[in-house]
């Protein structure tokens, strides 16, 4: 029965690790020079874009940041499936994946030809979780091009949020429901921002709150291919250490009780009645009155 609560709570917690509500913004990617000093490589988040040739998608939040670049930077928006569950087209952990090769692959092929541009990656909820992976291996030398090549990234609601990560705005609890990324973004952690608003539970999660993390944990490396990683061994014996210290087998069982459930289930409905992890083009993040949207495009024209 303890097991059964247990993977109940982990199943409530999955769907708030996993899911997202799509936020749709008008706007098409500007024409720019061949070779531009900066090109801008976007991915979106869940449902805001699509490999499905018979749907059409705008460009979501991000063109909130991009509409107002100059014409002299270029922009490519990263197709992927962009999905999540199981009955979907792909679950969590393949589509990041997906999202994070096919942005290398534009990089790999503008840097090919242009050899004087730089890049910038920016992402949002699971856009994020896939530029900020990919930023991270570029920062630790496996990516497709050196780190002096990244000029910015930028981070909106990152589900790999560490708390250890620049963040603009006010500081938030905990790291992201994913888990923070083993080893961080090396050396381009000085050209990395993240933004996370307060309450917004895909990037920040009690550390405390070990189904969430567990579920997070599920759903990162939900990919066929995860398992060969040894950054997937890594985290789970960070998990499990966190476990242990916090009193082991107990405590999950304490976070899987029908009232910890309870609870559970009614801070995610007031969090997705509160919208916060779709307000990032009006969420204030300095004196001057700057949301994260627009603090990241001035971030960027001011490398244009």
């Amino acid at each position: 029965m303890r097991l059964k609560k247990t993977l109940v709570a982990f199943g409530a917690s999955a769907a708030m690790v996993l899911g997202t509500t799509v936020s749709i913004g008008a706007g098409v990617a500007q024409a720019a020079p061949t070779c531009p000093n900066l090109h801008v490589v976007a991915i979106p988040g869940t449902w805001e874009t699509t490999t499905d040739p018979g749907a059409s998608r705008g460009p979501g939040l991000l063109s909130a940041v991009t509409n107002r670049l100059p014409s002299s930077v270029g922009v490519d928006y990263v197709t992927y499936v962009a999905t999540a569950f199981p009955w979907e087209t792909e679950v969590y952990g393949a589509s990041k994946r997906q999202a994070v090769d096919n942005a290398r692959g534009i990089i790999a092929d503008i840097a090919g030809r242009c050899g004087n541009t730089n890049f910038a990656l920016i992402g949002y909820s699971q856009g994020a979780d896939a530029a900020g992976d990919l930023a991270a291996d570029i920062g630790t030398g496996l990516g497709v091009i050196p780190p002096n090549r990244i000029a910015a990234v930028g981070l909106l609601s990152d589900p790999r949020r560490s708390e250890g990560d620049n963040i603009v705005g006010p500081q938030v609890i905990g790291n992201g429901a994913g888990g923070p990324r083993i080893g961080g973004f090396g050396l381009v952690n000085p050209q990395t921002r993240t933004f996370c608003a307060a309450g917004d539970l895909y990037c920040s999660t009690p550390k405390d709150d070990f189904v969430t993390r567990l579920a997070g944990f599920m759903a990162q490396n939900s990919s066929p291919l995860a398992p060969l990683s040894g950054r997937y061994a890594q985290e789970a014996l960070s998990i499990a250490q966190d476990v242990i210290a916090a009193g082991g087998v107990p405590t999950l069982e304490s976070q899987s009780s029908d009232g910890a459930n309870h609870d559970r289930a009614e801070k995610l409905r007031q969090f997705y009645e509160s919208q916060v992890h779709q307000d990032y083009s009006t969420y204030v993040v300095d004196r001057n009155g700057a949301t994260a949207t627009s603090w990241l495009t001035n971030w960027l024209r001011s490398m244009a």
